[in-house]
């Protein structure tokens, strides 16, 4: 058994959908002290590579919030997808609006070396 398992198996067992703990009652349930970097925000995010703790919490169906470094205090909320289930969010469409092509420009038409000559060397920015 890891070292945070202890942590994963407690959240796993809560059915609350948020749940309000100090470091030391983190401590307490993992039978350990967190290490120093707990001092550190980016310590308690929600990266999944970030920590092994941080697996623990995600694979549990929690994510952080509202860390407090200075009291030593955090909320797990529980996340509507599985940790499991990585939902990637799509680029397509984000450069919306951002690029305009002439009129009587293809942006479909293959491109060849030449692919200018193909349009006359017209100017695709009207």
């Amino acid at each position: 058994m890891g070292k945070y398992e202890p942590l994963g198996q407690f959240l796993r067992s809560q059915k609350l959908g948020r749940i309000n703990m100090s470091f030391a009652e983190i401590e307490r349930i993992i039978h350990a002290k967190l290490p120093a970097s707990k001092k550190y925000p980016a310590w308690w995010s929600n990266n999944p590579t970030n920590n092994v703790m941080t697996r623990q919490w995600l694979d549990a169906g929690y994510e952080t919030e509202s860390v407090d470094i200075a009291s030593g205090k955090l909320v797990f909320r529980r996340h509507k997808e599985s940790s499991k289930k990585v939902r990637r969010k799509s680029l397509y469409g984000c450069m919306a609006g951002m690029v305009t092509f002439a009129s009587d420009f293809d942006p479909t038409a293959p491109l060849g070396e030449d692919w200018l000559a193909g349009n006359q060397g017209k100017n695709l920015v009207p």
